[in-house]
C-alpha cells in the first residue's frame, strides 16, 4: 500500500501533467492561429504525450492501492508574443515538472518505497529528455531568429 504522503504528491503530479497537456494544446492552437502549422502540430502531439504521462501515473497509483483524486485544472494562458516565447514558456514548465518529479523520488526514497522510486525514475530520465528537447528548440529559435522560423516550422511539423 502506498502512503498518503506519496498519494498526495503523485496526485499533484497527475494534475501538473494534465495542466501541461492543456497548456501545450492551447499553445498548439495559438501557433496554428498564427499560421505556424508545423509548430502547432508538434505542440499538439506533445500535449497528447503529457496526458499519457498523467494516465500512466494514475494507473500506477491505482495498482499500488492508492486512490486517484483528479483535481481542478487551472486555466492556462491563451497567448504569447512570439514562437520563441511559446517555447521558452514550455521550457520553464518542463523545469518545474522536473522539480516535482524529483520531489516524488525523494519522498519514495525516504519512505523506502522502491517500487514508486523505480517507476518515477523513468520520468526523471524523461524530464532530462524534455528539457533538452525544449532547450534545443529555444536555442535554435534564438540562433536563427525570424529567418529560421519557416524552416523550423517545417521541420517540427514532421513529428509523428
Amino acid at each position: 500500500m502506498i502512503t498518503s504522503k506519496l498519494q498526495k504528491v503523485i496526485n499533484d503530479q497527475i494534475t501538473a501533467e494534465l495542466w501541461s497537456s492543456n497548456l501545450y494544446l492551447q499553445m498548439a492552437y495559438f501557433l496554428k492561429h498564427q499560421g505556424w502549422d508545423g509548430f502547432g502540430h508538434w505542440m499538439k502531439l506533445h500535449s497528447e504525450e503529457e496526458r499519457e504521462h498523467a494516465m500512466r501515473m494514475a494507473d500506477f497509483l491505482t495498482e499500488r492501492g492508492g486512490q486517484v483524486k483528479l483535481q481542478m485544472i487551472n486555466l492556462v494562458p491563451e497567448g504569447w508574443g512570439s514562437v520563441l516565447e511559446v517555447f521558452e514558456h514550455s521550457l520553464s514548465q518542463e523545469k518545474m515538472v522536473s522539480k516535482m518529479i524529483d520531489k516524488i523520488v525523494l519522498h519514495a526514497i525516504e519512505e523506502q518505497d522502491y517500487a514508486t522510486e523505480n517507476f518515477f525514475r523513468v520520468f526523471v530520465d524523461e524530464q532530462v529528455e524534455e528539457e533538452t528537447l525544449f532547450g534545443g528548440i529555444v536555442d535554435k529559435l534564438k540562433a536563427t531568429g525570424e529567418a529560421g522560423l519557416l524552416y523550423l516550422d517545417k521541420e517540427l511539423g514532421k513529428r509523428k
